[in-house]
C-alpha cells in the first residue's frame, strides 16, 4: 500500500483495487477511516478448545488434531467434489470433508498439527466436521483460537477479504486516529484510549476488552450525536423567528365543548411561550393516541390567526386531512376562524380556487396533504406549520413547506410515544411537550391475547358487535399469499386480501372489506371512507390503518399473527378502537408459544399506558425494528444501541450539554476534531437530521 492517512481511498489497499473498492463502497467504505469504523456486526468465540470427544454437538468448537492421513480427492459428479481425511486427538478421531475445495489436498499432509474450528456431527460412535476453517498450528492465520470478527458482507466481499483490509488499515493509520473526546471527559467516565478502543473492537485480546472497547465507542457515539443535535438547537434558538404577542387563552378554553386536561393546556402554554419569544419555534408534542394533541394545535392556530398570520397543517393521508379538517372546523368555528383545504384528492378547479384563495390571504389555516408544499402553492403571512405524525414525513417535505414563509413557527405532533429520553436525542432539535393524561371519558380498551381454538367465539363475539351496530377491524401481517417467496413460517401468516375472502365466506350476510398499502392511494382511501361512513361491517387491513383514522363506530380490533408487531405498534393498532361511546375490545391471535411472545402479548392485556409500552417494546426490541426502516430521523448507529445503552446516553447526552455550555461554538483548539466530525455528520446525513 502508498504512504496512507485516513482520508485515502480503500482501493490501494494491497489485494482490494478498484473492483472490490466499489463493493466495500456499496457498505458505505470508501476511505480508510470509514474502513477501520466499519465495526462487526457480530462475534464468534473460537477460543475455546475441546477433545474430539468431548466436543458438543452442533454447537462451533476448536479442535487440535493431527491429520491422521493423506487428504484424497473424490469425485461425486460433475461440478461436486470432495476433499477426505481422518483427523485424531488423544481422545478420539474425526471424519473431515471439504465441498469443492480441491485445493486443500495439496495444503494439508499426513502428520500436519492443525487447529479446526467448525461443528462437529456425531453419528453413533463416529465424529464428522464439514468445511471447517482451519490453520496449521505453527502459522496462524487468526481463524482459530481467537474471538474472531464477523462482518455485514455483500456478494463481492467475503469475510477474509474485509478482516484483510482492516488489519492493514488500523496498522496503518490507527495511529492517526483523532481522539474525539476530550481527555476530562474520559477520565471521567473511566474510557479507553481511541487507538485502544479500535483496535480491540475488530480484534479483542479477549471479552474484558471488547467490553472495554465497545463502552468507549458507544459513548463516542452518542456524545457526538448530543453534540451534532446541541449544536443544531443552539443555531435555532438564535435564529430570531415570526415575532407574536401573548394572548389570553381562557376566551379560547370557554368556547369549547369541554375542558382541557392539565397536560394538554401545559403543552399549549410551552408552545405559546415559544411563539412569543421571539425565536422561531421547533416543538414536538408527543401524546398517546387520543390524549388530545389537535386541541393543542387548534390553540396555537387561533393565537396565530389572533397575530393577524395564517397557519398550514399538513396531515400524512387525504383520509386524516379530511378528518383533521372536519374536527378543526368544529373548534375554529365558534371564533370565525375561515378554514380552507388542499388535498391531492381534489378536482383541478378545487385546487385552483383553493390555491387563488390562499395567496389572497383568504384563509386563517389550510388543512391538507403534501398537495400544501406544491410549488405553486403561495402563502400570504405564514406564521405557524403543523406536522401530524411526523415520523411519516421526510426532512425535505418539512423543509419545502417552511420554505414557503419567512421562518414560520413549526409544531410536530407524535401519537408514536416513545421513552422521554429517546425522544429529546431522536427530535434533537425540537422541544418536547408530552401529554400524558387522557381526557375524561376516554375509556380503556379490553385487551386479550388469544390462540386459534378461540376462533368460533371470536366470531361468535363479531356477530353479536355487528348485531349491536357496531364494526370491526381485523389486521394482517401480510397483503396477499405468495407461494413462491414464502418462507415455511410466513405460510402460516394471515394475509389481509384472504382472510378478507375467508371472513366474506364466514358471515355472507355482512359488508367485507380489504385495503392495504399497495392499493391505489386514491382506492384505498375511497374503501377507507366507506367504512368511516358506516357502510362496511368488517374491515380487512394491513398496518395503513395503523395511525390517525377516527372511526367511533368501530368498537372491536382483532390482530391476526399479534407476534409478528411490535408492542408500539400494537398499541397504536388498538388505538384505532374505544373512540366512541361504546365499550371496545382487542383481540390479539397467536399461536406462537414462545415465552418471549407470551410476555410481551400479556404487556398489552395489563396496560394502556402507550409510554410504558414504549419502554418495554425498545427493551425486547431495539429501535430499529422500534421505529421501523428508517423512521427515526437519526443517522444510522455504527455500534450503539439506543435500546440497550440508554444509561450510556444520558450520561453522554449529559457531558455533551456541559461541553457546550462552556464552548458553544466549540472553537477551542482542542475541540477541532470534534468540530470536524461533527461536520461530516451533518454532511453525510443531510436527510436523516430532522
Amino acid at each position: 500500500m502508498i504512504m496512507a492517512d485516513l482520508s485515502t481511498s480503500v482501493r490501494y489497499i494491497k489485494g482490494i483495487g478498484e473492483k472490490k473498492a466499489q463493493a466495500f463502497g456499496k457498505l458505505g467504505v470508501f476511505s480508510l477511516y470509514d474502513l477501520v469504523s466499519y465495526f462487526p456486526s457480530r462475534y464468534e468465540d473460537r477460543t475455546r478448545f475441546c477433545p474430539i470427544a468431548a466436543a458438543p454437538e452442533g454447537e462451533g468448537v476448536c479442535i487440535r488434531a493431527l491429520v491422521a492421513d493423506m487428504p484424497r480427492l473424490v469425485r461425486v459428479r460433475r461440478g461436486m467434489e470432495l476433499v477426505k481425511f481422518r483427523a485424531v486427538d488423544e481422545s478420539g478421531s474425526v471424519d473431515i470433508t471439504y465441498f469443492n475445495q480441491n485445493y486443500i489436498k495439496d495444503q494439508l499432509s499426513r502428520g500436519d498439527s492443525v487447529c479446526f474450528y467448525g461443528k462437529i456431527e456425531r453419528n453413533g460412535s463416529r465424529f464428522s466436521m464439514i468445511n471447517p476453517a482451519y490453520e496449521k498450528e505453527d502459522k496462524p492465520r487468526g481463524v482459530t483460537g481467537c474471538i474472531l470478527p464477523v462482518y455485514r458482507m455483500n456478494a463481492a466481499l467475503n469475510q477474509r477479504t474485509i478482516r484483510d483490509a482492516v488489519r492493514q488499515g488500523l496498522d496503518e493509520c490507527g495511529s492517526e486516529l483523532p481522539d474525539l473526546l476530550p481527555a476530562e471527559i474520559r477520565a471521567r467516565n473511566g474510557l479507553a484510549q481511541a487507538r485502544y478502543a479500535y483496535e480491540n473492537i475488530h480484534y479483542p485480546s479477549d471479552f474484558d476488552a471488547l467490553a472495554i472497547a465497545r463502552r468507549r465507542l458507544v459513548f463516542e457515539e452518542l456524545f457526538v450525536l448530543a453534540c451534532a443535535l446541541g449544536t443544531m438547537r443552539a443555531e435555532r434558538t438564535r435564529e430570531s423567528g415570526i415575532p407574536m404577542r401573548p394572548r389570553d387563552f381562557s376566551s379560547f378554553y370557554a368556547a369549547l365543548p369541554f375542558t382541557p386536561t392539565g397536560a394538554q393546556k401545559r403543552a399549549i402554554e410551552d408552545a405559546a411561550r415559544d411563539m412569543t419569544g421571539g425565536f422561531v419555534m421547533n416543538r414536538l408534542v408527543q401524546g398517546d393516541v387520543g390524549s388530545g394533541k389537535t386541541l393543542v394545535a387548534a390553540a396555537l392556530c387561533w393565537l396565530c390567526r389572533e397575530n393577524g398570520f395564517v397557519s398550514a397543517f399538513m396531515a400524512p393521508t387525504e383520509i386524516l386531512a379530511e378528518q383533521h379538517f372536519a374536527t378543526l372546523s368544529g373548534l375554529l368555528a365558534p371564533f370565525g376562524m375561515r378554514i380552507g383545504r388542499l388535498t391531492g384528492a381534489m378536482s383541478a378547479k378545487e385546487k385552483r380556487e383553493a390555491k387563488a384563495a390562499i395567496a389572497a390571504g383568504e384563509y386563517d389555516l389550510v388543512i391538507g396533504t403534501h398537495a400544501l408544499f406544491s410549488e405553486d402553492v403561495v402563502y400570504s403571512r405564514l406564521g405557524l406549520i403543523v406536522t401530524d405524525e411526523q415520523h411519516r414525513f421526510g426532512v425535505r417535505q418539512r423543509s419545502a413547506l417552511i420554505g414557503k414563509g419567512e421562518k414560520p413557527h413549526v409544531l410536530v405532533m407524535s401519537a408514536t410515544p416513545i421513552p422521554r429520553t429517546l425522544a429529546l436525542m431522536i427530535y434533537g432539535d425540537l422541544d418536547v411537550s408530552i401529554i400524558d393524561e387522557l381526557p375524561p371519558g376516554r375509556q380503556k380498551v379490553g385487551t386479550f391475547a388469544v390462540d386459534e381454538s378461540y376462533r368460533a367465539r371470536l366470531n361468535g363475539f363479531i356477530r353479536k358487535l355487528v348485531g349491536e351496530g357496531r364494526q370491526v377491524f381485523v389486521v394482517c401481517p401480510k397483503v396477499e399469499d405468495d407461494e413462491d417467496e414464502e418462507t415455511p413460517s410466513e405460510k402460516k401468516l394471515k394475509s389481509a386480501e384472504e382472510h378478507a375472502k375467508e371472513l366474506a365466506r364466514e358471515f355472507p350476510e355482512l359488508s367485507v372489506s380489504c385495503v392495504h398499502g399497495r392499493m391505489k392511494p386514491k382506492d384505498k382511501d375511497a374503501v377507507m371512507a366507506a367504512f368511516v361512513r358506516g357502510e362496511t361491517d368488517i374491515l380487512v387491513a394491513t398496518t395503513v390503518i395503523e395511525v390517525g383514522v377516527d372511526v367511533p363506530n368501530a368498537a372491536l380490533m382483532i390482530i391476526e399473527n399479534a407476534e409478528r408487531f411490535g408492542l408500539s405498534q400494537l398499541h397504536q393498532l388498538r388505538g384505532r378502537v374505544g373512540r366512541g361511546q361504546h365499550k371496545s375490545w382487542c383481540i390479539l391471535v397467536s399461536d406462537n408459544k414462545g415465552e418471549e411472545v407470551k410476555a410481551r402479548l400479556s404487556i398489552m392485556s395489563k396496560t394502556n399506558n402507550g409510554f410504558e409500552i414504549s419502554e418495554e417494546d425498545l427493551r425486547l426490541r431495539g429501535p430499529g425494528d422500534f421505529f421501523g426502516a428508517r423512521q427515526h430521523g437519526l443517522p444510522e448507529m455504527h455500534v450503539a444501541d439506543l435500546g440497550a445503552d440508554t444509561q450510556v446516553l444520558k450520561t453522554a447526552q449529559e457531558e455533551a450539554k456541559a461541553l457546550l455550555a462552556a464552548d458553544p461554538q466549540l472553537s477551542l483548539p482542542e475541540h477541532s476534531a470534534l468540530r470536524e466530525r461533527i461536520e461530516t455528520l451533518f454532511k453525510d446525513n443531510t436527510d436523516s437530521f430532522n
